[in-house]
């Protein structure tokens, strides 16, 4: 019960890479060993041996020599020639492709690999299909033995089927001492396309006894210069736009340069088309050739541009593009008279076709805003708004002519209400407001804002706005769709129409000097000296400051609105009420009044 220790001794050794077993030196956990028992080896042994004493010491046979795997299969591979049929399903030319690969077979550790070899300019991801490893065979957990591989036959690899045709000289020789028949060796097959590559494109190239270098040395910075426009008119926002054709003997090739004029608006690229060999006529092409092509050879073309193909009344088509050519210079004169004898180079006049005008349609008005100010988005991307009377506006600063008017309206609660009108002269603008009335049931305030307020019948073409020579007593106006009946004015508009009576009808003027003769009438008579009704000048003017003083005691009334309702009541405008209508006015108003002052009035 005291022991701790159980290990055992090691029994089984390696020497040179061969196992070799031993006799423990000890027992488990260390104790020592008073009996060691032989092993059936050690017996048989000692049952063998013969007498040394008779035949003297008895000589052992040699072990056989044992030789691992690794070294005796090292570098012994097995290769077989197969290929594998590829399906091509966007092409029209092939439907399926033959990939030819080497199967190889290590005898050191039975794994396997497949290899297909690079053809330069496939255009297929080539090399090694499948790494060296052992490959199942099946869902049972085999791998695939060089017994299983032969010649004529299939063999599946992880979902693709490969076909062995043949293999080399040392596998033949291998599989036949293991005693393993080997079938007849098959042909490589190979894919049509893949043959129709291997022939050789059959050219016959007549050699030229045209001397470039000769014509390069003949030639050499001499150049045609011709003058052409090209006609784009057909075009949105096209033009006749002016070019210059240079064709260069040296090589014979034609460039094209844009002639940029200052301020024309458009960027500085004067080169259309750079120097190049420009074709004339194609070869006959197939259907399957695409239109845009990046470069265009020599087996191309049928037929490039060359000098005589350039003339002054002529058109020529450049890449698309049909210039004609109207002039030329000096120098281009005298090659053409003396290589090919032409003498007519009269140069054709271009006229510029007028441009078509355009008219310009202004649509109608929509209601928004100033119909000047919503003009100015038809003339200009970015509209400016619309020019002022400067003079108008210093001259007529803070002047307005203000108009009493009333509601023309079938609704008997309308027709009570008071309008104030006031004209603007420095801009001919026109504002109404309606003064707040207490316990009316009616919000006062702005009625209108500040605008021009066209008359009836007016058209967005020909505008026509009310101005003061319209506003006469008793006239009718119309502003957006409400009628107002104009029943008063300000002193100020007499005052100034007869400043200027010039500039207004004479009926206007008639009207209000007959609205404001009463009136007149009165103030002249107070101001005078003459006695009314037994009452003095001097009385009535402390009369009168009675009568402020008495009103200042009350702060809380407003003299507008009381002025404003007296001025309502007064619809003849003569500046008279009755006593009556003069208390019960105060009563509304909140006025207080006292009865000996209002009997002394």
């Amino acid at each position: 019960p005291q022991k701790t220790s159980f290990h055992r001794s090691q029994t089984l050794g390696y020497k040179n890479g061969f196992a070799f077993p031993r006799l423990p030196t000890v027992g488990i956990g260390g104790e020592r060993l008073y009996v060691n028992q032989l092993s059936q080896a050690e017996l048989d042994e000692l049952s063998n041996q013969r007498r040394t004493l008779t035949y003297g010491q008895a000589k052992q046979a040699p072990p056989s020599g044992f030789i691992p795997a690794h070294v005796a299969f090292d570098k012994k591979v097995l290769k077989f020639d197969a290929y594998f049929q590829e399906d091509v399903p966007l092409s029209t030319e092939e439907c399926y492709r033959i990939r030819q690969v080497c199967i190889y077979y290590y005898l050191e550790d039975d794994s396997m690999s497949v290899v297909e070899p690079v053809v330069q300019n496939s255009g297929l991801p080539q090399g090694k299909h499948i790494r060296r490893h052992r490959v199942p065979k099946n869902d049972r957990g085999d791998h695939y033995h060089w017994k299983d591989l032969n010649r004529g036959m299939n063999i599946t690899m992880y979902g693709k089927t490969y076909r062995i045709v043949d293999c080399d000289r040392f596998t033949q020789v291998f599989l036949e001492s293991q005693g393993i028949e080997l079938n007849p060796p098959e042909k490589m097959v190979f894919d049509r396309y893949t043959e129709l590559r291997r022939k050789p494109v059959h050219q016959y190239t007549t050699p030229s006894d045209f001397d470039r270098l000769k014509q390069f040395l003949t030639y050499d910075k001499q150049v045609l210069r011709f003058y052409a426009m090209w006609d784009d008119t057909n075009s949105m926002f096209g033009e006749n736009r002016p070019y210059i054709i240079y064709y260069y003997l040296a090589d014979g090739t034609v460039e094209v340069r844009e002639v940029y004029k200052q301020n024309d608006g458009r960027d500085p690229f004067p080169v259309l088309i750079k120097r190049q060999r420009l074709p004339k006529t194609f070869v006959d092409k197939k259907k399957t050739f695409p239109s845009c092509v990046l470069e265009i050879s020599d087996p191309d073309v049928l037929e490039w541009y060359t000098a005589k193909d350039f003339a002054v009344g002529k058109s020529i088509t450049l890449l698309g593009r049909t210039f004609f050519i109207y002039d030329c210079d000096k120098f281009t004169r005298n090659f053409y008279r003396d290589k090919f004898g032409i003498t007519d180079f009269q140069p054709v006049e271009i006229k510029k076709k007028p441009l078509e005008e355009v008219p310009q349609v202004i649509p109608p008005y929509n209601g928004f805003g100033m119909p000047e100010d919503s003009l100015q988005n038809c003339f200009s991307l970015f509209p400016k708004p619309p020019r002022k009377d400067i003079i108008k506006m210093l001259e007529n600063d803070h002047k307005v002519l203000r108009y009493q008017m009333a509601l023309e309206s079938p609704n008997p609660e309308d027709r009570k209400r008071c309008f104030i009108l006031s004209y603007f002269l420095s801009n001919d603008l026109i504002s109404i407001y309606e003064p707040r009335v207490h316990n009316s049931g009616i919000i006062g305030g702005k009625y209108l804002g500040k605008t021009r307020v066209a008359k009836p019948g007016s058209t967005p073409e020909n505008p026509m706005y009310y101005e003061p020579s319209d506003f006469s007593i008793g006239s009718t106006i119309e502003v957006f769709g409400h009628r107002f009946v104009i029943t008063d004015a300000d002193e100020y508009v007499l005052n100034y129409m007869e400043s200027n009576a010039e500039s207004f009808p004479a009926a206007t003027l008639q009207s209000l000097r007959d609205h404001f003769r009463p009136q007149q009438v009165v103030k002249e008579t107070a101001k005078s000296d003459i006695p009314m009704l037994g009452t003095s000048k001097q009385e009535l003017d402390e009369l009168v400051v009675q009568v402020q003083e008495e009103l200042k005691l009350h702060k809380h009334l407003d003299n507008k609105n009381i002025r404003e309702a007296f001025l309502q009541c007064d619809k003849d405008g003569s500046g008279v009420l009755d006593k009556a209508r003069f208390l019960a006015l105060c009563d509304s108003l909140s006025v207080p009044t006292n009865a000996f002052l209002v009997n002394k009035v």
